[in-house]
């Protein structure tokens, strides 16, 4: 694949536009908002760190890449999609992770992307739960990205999908999530440089935004789905 080309497709599915469901989900941070423990640009900065650091790179990209390495075989794919389902210890967790990635994986199975309809069936029929970060594996290799590149774009739009809540919560204001965004850049690019850990030892640990999570259904507010 031509670099040019390799590169569009890169922004295509790393873009907001992209109809993957992600604007639906704030994973904790409408709550956390609500409640005063992210109160401003630094905060938020804080909160995105904790995710990339103790939730992406342990635990979510070492999914993704499993899922991106095992994409020949949709039943290692639906082994790992179980194991990390395993891992979501609270159901708002649990069932945000499969919403999105039925979200994504109902897209690509549109757009043809091989393997996605395939597995779409699986999750429709309760062989698999369609965790996000399986999925984004599964559909992002499917369509030509790279594990790192698709490890970048699944980071990214993490951070991204954050940025959007926090502006739509009015937390923030467009420059200071480009502020933001610049920074975690940063970020991102320290946790790509480190290897991939093992999915069998993956690992999340973000108390705080997991118990926003639950807290959400009883909260105030409630713009987002968790």
């Amino acid at each position: 694949m031509a670099s040019n080309e390799r590169l569009l497709l890169t922004l295509q599915h790393g873009d907001s536009f992209f109809p993957g469901g992600g604007v639906a989900f704030s994973w904790g941070l409408e709550t956390s908002v609500a409640e005063g423990h992210v109160k401003s640009s630094k905060s938020l900065q804080d909160f995105i760190r904790g995710q990339l650091q103790s939730r992406w790179a342990t635990c979510d990209r070492p999914a993704l890449v499993s899922a991106h390495r095992s994409r020949d075989s949709l039943e290692e794919v639906a082994f790992l999609d179980d194991a990390l389902d395993a891992l979501a210890l609270s159901r708002e967790m649990r069932e945000g992770g499969r919403r999105a990635g039925g979200a994504l994986i109902n897209v690509h199975a549109r757009l043809g992307t091989p393997g996605a309809d395939d597995y779409r069936i699986r999750i429709r029929s309760g062989v698999a739960p369609g965790q996000l970060a399986v999925v984004q594996g599964l559909v992002w290799a499917g369509v030509g990205l790279d594990e790192d590149a698709a490890s970048a774009v699944s980071a990214y739009s993490m951070c991204v999908g954050f940025v959007g809540a926090a502006v739509r919560l009015g937390l923030i204001g467009h420059i200071d999530g480009q502020s933001i965004l610049k920074r975690s850049r940063k970020l991102i690019v320290a946790a790509l440089s480190r290897d991939v850990p093992p999915f069998a030892e993956a690992t999340a640990t973000t108390p705080d935004a997991e118990i926003a999570m639950m807290r959400h259904e009883v909260g105030p507010v409630r713009m987002f789905a968790n």
